[in-house]
């Protein structure tokens, strides 16, 4: 594999602490030398120099939390296509939930997932379910899971009701260096509706989803994690009180992390509409005040990492009555330039987004990548931040559209990355590698 050394960039690391010009030397597919200031002379005359003009140089993006629907729903994503697209958003690795046809929930479908991501434009770790057929009602194997390739667990799409079993899936799943994933939604009091309950839903005339269901689910996993003394991470929040619940946790000592996704910070509810079904999403948008509220908790450290919760579907389960629409919108396109709107909103510092793009989940999820190291694979991303694109339904990579950004002017996004010294992605109208 050609050598490459990577100049003139601005290296952000908050693992090392490194924010300044700077370079990377990439060899046999891994980072040879880490540099501050112009190459070294150690550096053969032969490398080709690629000089990146200022462009943020990063650790390799890595997304804790999309679906890539295979095996089972291909018509809507494939993990070919899931990581051409992650690789489109400036990702080398992802984390894919278990709500699978077969649910991932026993080493064959793991060892399947893991055999068909091989030579995939993204590193694939793959999260099991907590219980068999993602039923509530028994646990999955997790010894089994975590042998086929497993990182994680997790019944994401549905909440595990049961108390008893979400316990034991903590203490099961810690004797397995497995992390569990709690989908916090109180179904009884989410059932059947479609948006966030208030004024809006009602003169919709739709069945609103109290935050309520998110928060009393919130409370009970932090319980139930504190009392074992089991880490839990908690996906995608999106309510001002379930913020407040994990930083309550935290200050005790809890071991809980906890994401968030581009659209809970971005949209609020009224982004439905005239029943704009790219906007329906589970849990739903939620009102400014929360919205305020993730903003607050991704800059205080309450919240740990952003996850695009990418979730695609055809037009076959979006272009259908609103009540009867799936949940889920893609995201791995559109992660990057969202988020850097709130650190030029001054929300959040560049460094503060690497991290929680890239080292928070390398650390929650105990993979490697995160951090700029010698020796170690060079996964890496570069970021123009001032880069400006239209984001339009016929340059999306995923093979499904569902979006509620299609349209959008963005500023801000991935311009290159790189899986293990390889490029997998270059955006439109760059020529940095070469």
């Amino acid at each position: 594999m050609e050598a490459r050394c990577l100049i003139n960039g601005r290296l952000i690391d908050p693992r090392r602490g490194l924010d300044g010009l700077g370079g990377v030397w990439l060899e046999e597919g891994r980072i040879k030398a880490v540099f501050a200031g112009p190459a070294p002379a150690a550096i053969p005359a032969g490398v080709p120099r690629i000089d990146l003009g200022g462009r943020w140089l990063v650790p390799g993006l890595i997304d804790i939390h999309v679906h890539l629907r295979e095996p089972g729903d291909e018509h809507k994503e494939t993990i070919a296509s899931g990581a051409l697209a992650a690789a489109a958003g400036g990702f080398t690795a992802v984390a894919c939930m278990p709500n699978t046809r077969p649910v991932n929930d026993c080493e064959a479908v793991t060892a399947l997932i893991m055999a068909r991501a091989q030579g995939a434009a993204t590193r694939i770790y793959p999260v099991g379910a907590i219980s068999r057929g993602s039923d509530g009602e028994s646990l999955a194997p997790f010894g089994e899971m975590r042998r086929g390739g497993a990182v994680a667990v997790s019944d994401d799409g549905r909440p595990v009701g049961n108390s008893q079993l979400m316990r034991r899936a903590l203490e099961y799943a810690g004797n397995h260096d497995l992390l569990v994933i709690s989908h916090p939604e109180e179904s009884s009091l989410s059932h059947h509706g479609a948006m966030n309950e208030g004024a809006l839903a009602t003169r919709l005339g739709l069945r609103g989803i109290p935050r309520v269901a998110e928060e009393i689910m919130v409370y009970r996993d932090l319980a139930l994690a504190e009392y074992t003394g089991r880490p839990i991470h908690i996906a995608h929040v999106s309510t001002r009180e379930a913020v407040d619940l994990i930083r309550r946790a935290k200050a005790r000592g809890g071991r809980v992390t906890a994401e968030t996704a581009p659209h809970y910070f971005t949209l609020t509810e009224e982004a439905v509409g005239d029943y704009d079904t790219r906007a329906k999403m589970n849990p739903p948008l939620r009102t400014a005040d929360d919205l305020a509220a993730i903003r607050q908790g991704l800059a205080d450290g309450t919240l740990d990492a952003i996850a695009t919760d990418h979730a695609p579907h055809s037009a076959l389960e979006k272009e259908v009555e609103f009540d009867l629409a799936a949940n889920g919108i893609i995201g791995l396109e559109t992660s990057v330039p969202l988020t850097l709107a709130l650190v030029r909103e001054g929300v959040i510092s560049p460094a503060r987004m690497i991290e929680l793009l890239a080292a928070n989940p390398a650390r929650i999820l105990g993979v490697s990548g995160g951090t700029l190291q010698e020796e170690a694979p060079a996964d890496l991303t570069v970021i123009d931040p001032e880069l400006s694109f239209t984001y339009q339904a016929e340059t999306v990579v995923s093979k499904s559209r569902n979006s509620p950004f299609l349209g959008w002017d963005l500023q801000g996004r991935a311009v290159l990355t790189i899986l293990a010294g390889r490029a997998t992605f270059e955006a439109p109208g760059q020529t940095l590698w070469r």
